[in-house]
């Protein structure tokens, strides 16, 4: 009903979808990474977006709405994931030192790149069915409008392009490696500041 209920389910999603992952592609390099995220989201969660537990609004008494922040929540938790993984790429790329400390527990360059695609592949679809599908149906049951153009749909659309642009570069341009990466995070800060930076920079 809030963004403090967001945040702190987004956090347990991150959490289980890093579990689910973990022995799949090998991911006990990114626990510590994860746990540290985890930390700081839970304490903005705490400090900054903490909302006493209230009845739900009239526009927001629909099973619609259930439905478009669960895939919401799925497609952020993927695409934190995804972030991660992008990050240490371009750290272990940029390393100078990449035979020791944390960096040499890193995977090679080839499967930190592989693992950031198929999470981002997951996600890519949860988003659009959550941005272009379930929201409008919601939006038109509770405002009689499919859409507002409000900041809040901007930025979830301004997201939906880039994670389209990166899903779209990789296929058909053979975009690889660092550019990849860099356009993975591209789409990370976009998702973030959608969901806890508009609250505090739009004035609608």
């Amino acid at each position: 009903g809030n963004m403090y209920e967001f945040t702190i389910t987004g956090s347990f999603v991150v959490v289980a979808g890093y579990l689910l992952l973990r022995k799949r592609y090998g991911l006990s390099w990114m626990g510590p990474i994860v746990t540290a995220i985890e930390l700081i989201l839970l304490m903005v969660a705490v400090l900054w977006l903490y909302d006493p537990v209230a009845p739900l609004t009239a526009a927001l008494l629909s099973y619609w709405l259930v439905i478009h922040v669960m895939s919401a929540i799925i497609a952020t938790g993927a695409f934190t994931l995804g972030g991660i993984t992008s990050a240490l790429y371009l750290i272990k790329l940029r390393s100078k030192d990449a035979d020791r400390g944390y960096v040499a527990r890193l995977p090679s360059l080839a499967t930190l790149d592989r693992v950031s695609y198929r999470i981002h592949a997951f996600g890519f679809p949860v988003w659009t069915f959550a941005v272009l599908i379930s929201g409008p149906i919601w939006a038109h049951q509770a405002w009689s409008s499919y859409w507002n153009w409000d900041p809040k749909e901007d930025w979830a659309f301004i997201t939906w392009v880039v994670y389209a642009a990166y899903l779209h570069a990789r296929t058909t341009a053979g975009w690889r490696g660092r550019n990849a990466a860099v356009l993975a995070l591209v789409g990370t800060a976009t998702l973030w500041f959608n969901f806890i930076g508009i609250n505090y920079f739009s004035t609608s």
